[in-house]
């Protein structure tokens, strides 16, 4: 398959580098100068269980400048540049060609929608865990998959290949109507453990050792999946919690995104993750106070951060 995808972070990175080396035509599409030159002049490094470190070859430009007609787009940049960098990359849009989001947090597909029919939009999700070593340097260390459905709930045999694809990848993937429901879970997934590791400066693993962080990082992701219930969706309580526990024992050294834009002074994805959650929860009357707790101090340190 031809693919591009757009924000090329520790996990748009890594789906392309593993995409690269299964033989597809992938681009990576990004405005870091310093990975965009590391990763032309020496490819990029992936590190992953099993595979040890390798470099690999693949296409990699400013948005503005993508060169490639791709049969699908994967955007996994953070929630609040989707509609600048959709636009910067306009001359990659075309109307063969699925759009597949796979960020974190609420509110993604109505962004891409307003550039891309929905027709042509997918929305899935990912427990797959990625960190940027450094320009031009990923690695990833656990399990995770993929579950996606397009966006208006029609059958796609183009998104079937692309969860082909993935899977033959390493990182396998599901065509799931019940995706959506996904989305709400990794959302209760990330308000819990990127707020508290945010708050805490500290690795998932690190709040795996002490059980009242634990019981915090469980209660949040509760309460996050009260609120997908009573609008409506049909979600995996169950499944959540022991994904989240697999993650406090397994993620041990993993530094979640929130508390890596903190720690590199950049914005963070707080406002699509535990501000969409009570945004939705105040439409519905329904109080979420350790939700609203960790959003307020993420805040918090996010604007001790962007002032340094």
């Amino acid at each position: 398959m031809r693919i591009t995808v757009l924000g090329a972070g520790a996990m748009g990175s890594l789906f392309g580098g593993l995409l690269a080396e299964q033989g597809h035509a992938v681009e990576l599409l990004d405005v870091n100068p310093a990975h965009i030159e590391q990763v032309q002049a020496r490819g990029l490094t992936l590190e992953t269980d099993g595979r040890g470190r390798r470099a690999v070859r693949l296409s990699i430009a400013r948005p503005e400048a993508a060169g490639m007609k791709a049969d699908c787009l994967i955007i996994f940049t953070k929630t609040l540049h989707t509609a600048d960098a959709l636009k910067a990359a306009r001359g990659a849009l075309h109307d063969d060609m699925l759009v597949l989001t796979l960020q974190n947090g609420l509110g993604n597909v109505e962004k891409v929608a307003e550039l891309v029919p929905l027709s042509q939009i997918a929305v899935g999700v990912t427990t797959v865990p990625a960190d940027m070593v450094g320009p031009g340097h990923v690695h990833s260390h656990g399990e995770g998959h993929v579950r996606m459905t397009m966006a208006n709930g029609q059958h796609s045999d183009r998104l079937v290949s692309l969860a082909q694809a993935l899977t033959g990848a390493g990182l396998p993937s599901t065509v799931d109507p019940s995706a959506q429901a996904a989305v709400w879970q990794k959302v209760a997934f990330n308000a819990a453990l990127n707020t508290v590791c945010a708050v805490g400066d500290c690795t998932v693993g690190q709040v795996g050792e002490r059980a009242e962080a634990r019981s915090l990082a469980h209660r949040i992701a509760a309460e996050v999946l009260t609120v997908a219930r009573a609008r409506g969706l049909q979600v995996d309580e169950a499944g959540l919690h022991a994904t989240l526990d697999h993650a406090l024992d397994h993620h041990v050294h993993h530094k979640p995104s929130m508390l890596q834009d903190l720690l590199a002074g950049r914005p963070t994805e707080i406002d699509a993750i535990n501000g969409a959650v009570l945004r939705a929860a105040r439409e519905l009357g329904m109080p979420v106070p350790c939700t609203e707790a960790l959003d307020a101090l993420v805040r918090l340190r996010e604007q001790r951060a962007l002032a340094h």
